[in-house]
Formats: C-alpha cells, sequence, structure tokens
C-alpha cells in the first residue's frame, strides 16, 4: 500500500525540507513506485539524489529506527517489493 501523500520532485529544494529524523521513504519515477526504504530522512535523501535514478520522492517521518523500518517492510510488501 502506498503513501496516501503527493510525490514530490527529488530535488535539493524538496531534500533540504525533509526532516533530520527517522522515516520511510518512497522513491518513483511517473507516479509507480521503484523503492521503499528507511533511514534519517534527510541523509538518505541526499544519498538517493546523487545516485538514484528516481525522480519523485514522499515519505513518512517515525519516532524511531525500529518503527520506521518496521512500516517500510509493511509497504514492501504490500507493493510487491518485497
Amino acid at each position: 500500500m502506498p503513501l496516501k501523500k503527493r510525490w514530490l520532485s527529488l530535488d535539493r529544494a524538496t531534500v533540504g525540507k525533509a526532516p533530520e529524523r527517522w522515516g520511510m521513504y518512497e522513491l518513483g519515477s511517473d507516479g509507480e513506485i521503484e523503492t521503499i526504504d528507511s533511514g534519517v530522512l534527510r541523509d538518505e535523501l541526499k544519498t538517493e539524489l546523487a545516485y538514484s535514478r528516481a525522480e519523485q520522492v514522499r515519505w513518512e517521518a517515525c519516532q524511531s529506527r525500529e518503527h520506521a523500518e518496521r512500516l517500510a517492510n509493511e509497504h514492501r510488501e504490500r507493493a510487491g517489493l518485497g
């Protein structure tokens, strides 16, 4: 099940707005999910911006590493990326 948030462009401005806290994120292109992962959002998105081919991102901030990882795993399963 994808996040019920709109896609944002994966660019420097968006990465700069990402919180410096744990969360799960989805990367995609043309509205299709390519990757679901977790980590400290701003750090992870900086890396993805530099190395990923994805064009879009959306995320959910979490309270802890465990929560972020659990949420990412659930979303991967539901999206069949598993």
